[in-house]
């Protein structure tokens, strides 16, 4: 009985027809032979002598080179790769998936990275200052109210919140402290200005180096000099005189004659309204323990 081959099915006839598949495939299993082949000597020297690869043998022109395009051997629609793009997209999801997305730069964080640093300008110069790192010392200045008619401000420097110069990073906080003291200065002080330094009830460890108030000093704007009327320490140990003494000659004249030494918090009530002053524990104990010496 004849079967009817159903459309689109091969027949008997068509399978004889297929060409024959590439030889250089292993279909049967087999292992294919290798041919071996000999290279062509060739003469690489750069001259146009006989068997150079610059001779006039080798150097034909296009024109001379004849192809048969029909000979060629080109793959036909079934040995074609047809790309869809699926795998990709996929393995595009799948890492998409796995990867961790960059976390958003919140408006919260932007305001607390700006709590953390003060950008200034000193000596016509653009400053950042580490206000993380001098958090615990940001105490050492204080505005102790006016004196006098008008804005006359009361700058106190309590020398006891200066950090202790065994940390590693001394010289870090000691450089953005400054910046620090230098701006919050500038913004204190609107007319004329006193400076009053709590020397009392500080170790030697925490006073700062000749070189660090040298710096202030020269980093004050000269408006700041100009309006500074007094700086007045209070309880001056033997190591400040001597960095006085010792800096008196690269300081002015002017400056020289504004400094004062107060002995006792009650001589410093006599100069000064002390209602806006903040005076520390340790300076007010430091102060009654000298008052109980003959």
């Amino acid at each position: 009985m004849d079967i009817p081959f159903e459309e689109g099915m091969p027949s008997p006839d068509a399978a004889d027809m297929r060409p024959e598949p590439p030889n250089s495939l292993d279909l049967n299993g087999t292992h294919p032979r290798r041919i071996k082949l000999t290279a062509p000597n060739i003469n690489l020297s750069l001259d146009q002598s006989e068997g150079s690869i610059l001779s006039d043998d080798n150097l034909d022109s296009p024109d001379e080179i004849d192809i048969n395009v029909d000979e060629l051997d080109t793959p036909d629609e079934a040995d074609s790769f047809e790309y869809t793009g699926h795998e990709d997209s996929t393995a595009n999801k799948d890492s998409g998936q796995e990867s961790e997305s960059i976390p958003e730069y919140t408006a919260e964080e932007e305001r607390e990275d700006n709590r953390l640093w003060r950008t200034v300008v000193i000596g016509e110069q653009e400053q950042r200052i580490d206000m993380k790192v001098i958090e615990p010392y940001r105490r050492v200045i204080s505005h102790g109210g006016y004196y006098g008619d008008g804005l006359n401000a009361i700058i106190v420097f309590a020398a006891c919140f200066l950090p202790d110069s065994s940390r590693a990073d001394y010289h870090y906080v000691m450089e953005n402290l400054f910046l620090y003291v230098i701006s919050t200065l500038e913004l204190m002080v609107a007319e004329d200005y006193m400076i009053v330094y709590l020397n009392g009830a500080t170790p030697r460890r925490k006073m700062p180096g000749l070189g660090w108030m040298k710096k202030c000093y020269q980093m004050i704007d000269r408006r700041l000099r100009k309006n500074l009327k007094s700086f007045i320490i209070v309880h001056p140990s033997w190591f400040i005189r001597t960095i006085l003494a010792v800096t008196r000659p690269f300081i002015s004249s002017k400056f020289s004659s504004k400094i004062k030494y107060v002995n006792s918090l009650s001589e410093l009530s006599g100069l000064i309204p002390m209602d806006c002053i903040h005076i520390p524990e340790s300076i007010i104990n430091i102060d009654l323990k000298l008052k109980e010496k003959p």
